[in-house]
């Protein structure tokens, strides 16, 4: 058992780079819808560049790494069968479950915008962007926690981190509209 915490070090690094490409694509996807209202060749020139770095960040590091994190996941949870007894494992894993559930949609919007399609607007990509952010804090606090109890105060907590998140998103947008330099 002692390679137990080689698999978790890989397991860290690889939900470390999975989330890594979770918070950046949508800023990317954020550019390339903005860059659709721009008028050509700009819309044209912004728009191939914005598909190639989001191709790349999501099948050369976004993808993988969640693979990855996942089949580590599993490795460990052959060798430790007995975390699989306890409640908040359960929790966890409901918001792996959720955390993957995002993946694909984000997957989805991808495949949309690397063929032009735009259904989304710019806002609704930010808050979209803090999908993932919901989700780590929930999986993190339960992972060091370990109580399936505890996690109720802290979906309360990232609920309310989610409202101010979305003053947040607002008051920037207010701030855009006023200066769109910023």
């Amino acid at each position: 058992m002692e390679y137990y915490n080689y698999i978790k070090a890989l397991h860290l690094i690889f939900v470390i780079t999975w989330f890594a490409g979770l918070f950046y694509i949508p800023r990317l996807f954020i550019y390339h819808i903005e860059a659709s209202e721009k008028s050509s060749p700009e819309k044209e020139i912004l728009s191939n560049q914005l598909q190639l770095m989001t191709k790349r960040l999501w099948y050369i590091i976004t993808w993988p790494s969640a693979i990855l994190a996942v089949l580590f996941a599993i490795i460990l949870l052959i060798l430790m069968p007995s975390l699989l007894q306890q409640p908040w494992m359960h929790v966890k894993l409901a918001f792996v479950v959720l955390l993957i559930v995002y993946h694909l949609k984000t997957h989805q919007i991808f495949i949309q915008l690397q063929n032009n399609i735009i259904k989304y607007t710019s806002n609704y990509m930010r808050i979209w962007n803090e999908g993932a952010t919901l989700l780590l804090f929930a999986i993190i606090f339960l992972v060091m926690l370990r109580n399936a109890l505890n996690w109720i105060y802290g979906v309360i907590g990232i609920i309310v981190f989610g409202i101010l998140l979305m003053l947040g998103i607002k008051l920037y947008k207010r701030i855009r509209e006023k200066n769109p330099e910023v």
